[in-house]
């Protein structure tokens, strides 16, 4: 019986593993970190520290040059039983409501029309998004030239026969016209946003919409604000966090070396930073400005979250608009 034979050992011998000394790996990894540490060393001195400083000024009474007194909570109970800050927290939610809501509906619809087969599209867009990179206050000079009380505005309302509006002397009025200002600037902005999630959409989608006799409002609405969700979504949170913060309108536009008619007659303009920039900069109450920009934090979080909450729709899967279209379309009758 044959017996096997054995394999005959092999002379190689493995090589030992080289390891590194600790001092080359450093000189092969120090030239990229040293490369990339600009940024770093900037975001550390200019974003990182003043939002640690700001935390920490918050707890005292400090005019920017003498020694801190440490207060403990007091700027916080002191500015929670401040009306003119609750007055400018309700000015600020009224111009953000009556800014954000016409501003993304208006948004919505130009990008609809700019995605559907319109003439020199590329012209439109630009210029669309040309306020957008125009300096605010140049623009709140013009605007406040438009909306004083023999301004363009209101001589084309009387030219129509309706009677002047007092743009920079009633509540409605002032409120209205950082509203307008607010929506010019950034309606162009949203739209190229809205542009871009369109474009995005498989035209097999529009298709069948056309297919089942959708008109282009169902179109719009049962077809691409489903699939523009997510988009409209970002769009919501970075205006409630632009409209939150609310400054160059209300203070170009109301200027006054006199505190007490900062944000224009009875205080209708103070907003929230308005008034932060006050107590700061006028005042010298650097902690209590501290402390008012950290409830705003506190504000644009949670409503931040409530926006997420109501435009994401939990766990629903609102992707099927198609289905939807037969409700009205001429398939559905």
């Amino acid at each position: 019986m044959a017996t096997l034979a054995q394999a005959p050992a092999s002379d190689s011998t493995e090589e030992p593993v080289r390891t590194e000394a600790p001092r080359g790996r450093w000189r092969r990894h120090l030239p990229p970190y040293v490369a990339i540490s600009p940024y770093y060393i900037l975001f550390a001195l200019f974003g990182a520290f003043p939002v640690f400083f700001s935390f920490y000024l918050s707890f005292h009474d400090w005019d920017g040059i003498g020694s801190m007194k440490f207060v403990g909570l007091r700027q916080y109970y002191w500015l929670l039983h401040d009306s003119v800050f609750w007055h400018s927290i309700v000015n600020t939610f009224e111009i953000w409501f009556m800014s954000t809501v016409p501003m993304l509906f208006l948004a919505l619809v130009l990008a609809f029309l700019l995605h559907s087969q319109v003439r020199y599209s590329a012209a439109w867009r630009v210029a669309y998004f040309i306020p957008n990179v125009t300096s605010m206050v140049a623009m709140t000079i013009v605007f406040g030239s438009v909306f004083a009380q023999a301004g363009l505005a209101n001589s084309l309302l009387k030219a129509v026969g309706v009677d002047g509006i007092g743009w920079l002397t009633s509540s409605l009025g002032i409120k209205s016209a950082i509203s307008l200002m607010v929506i010019w600037r950034w309606v162009g902005y949203n739209a190229l946003i809205f542009l871009a999630g369109l474009q995005a959409i498989p035209n097999e989608l529009f298709e069948a919409a056309r297919v089942d006799g959708a008109s282009s409002r169902q179109v719009l609405f049962r077809v691409v604000v489903p699939q523009l969700r997510p988009v409209i979504l970002f769009a919501i949170i970075t205006s409630t966090i632009g409209g939150l913060q609310i400054f160059t309108e209300s203070q170009v536009l109301f200027y006054s070396d006199d505190p007490g008619t900062a944000g224009g007659p009875g205080q209708e303009g103070m907003t929230i930073v308005l008034y932060l920039w006050q107590k700061s900069f006028n005042d010298l109450q650097f902690g209590y400005g501290a402390a008012m920009g950290w409830i705003l934090f506190a504000l644009i979080a949670v409503f931040a979250v409530i926006n997420w909450r109501l435009v994401s729709g939990g766990d629903r899967d609102d992707r099927r608009g198609i289905p939807l279209l037969r409700k009205g379309g001429r398939n559905g009758r």
